[in-house]
């Protein structure tokens, strides 16, 4: 199981970044994706996850309305459309997946993408 995110860079506040989490070498959408980011110092928090099919979403109360997961099986790739971004919001992003699905712990995942930087200036 690989896990590839891309997307992130530096971007002012108020504007929009999208990220990707390219799957490869499993079943892509037999699992639960999710995204989490993490700051120096801290802990990996969760942002939102996804279950196999895209139909149902969890979001961390922080990102509500502002930020939207999705999915595309055919693609073997997750999706973390990010809107109206805060300074708030810079992090290291890590894709995940797991066999469970819209689990909020990062315990719960057991396979982890590189990370990709999101830094939003203010």
């Amino acid at each position: 199981v690989q896990l590839q995110a891309s997307g992130g860079g530096l971007v002012q506040a108020g504007g929009s970044l999208r990220l990707s989490c390219v799957g490869s070498g499993w079943t892509f959408r037999g699992f639960g994706m999710a995204w989490f980011r993490q700051t120096p110092g801290k802990d990996r928090d969760f942002v939102a996850a996804i279950n196999w099919s895209g139909g149902s979403t969890s979001y961390a109360d922080s990102v509500k309305g502002r930020f939207t997961i999705s999915r595309d099986n055919a693609k073997n790739t997750v999706y973390l459309q990010m809107n109206s971004l805060k300074p708030d919001d810079t992090a290291v992003y890590y894709c995940a997946a797991a066999r469970s699905t819209l689990r909020v712990s990062a315990g719960s995942y057991d396979w982890w993408g590189q990370g990709t930087l999101v830094t939003v200036s203010s």
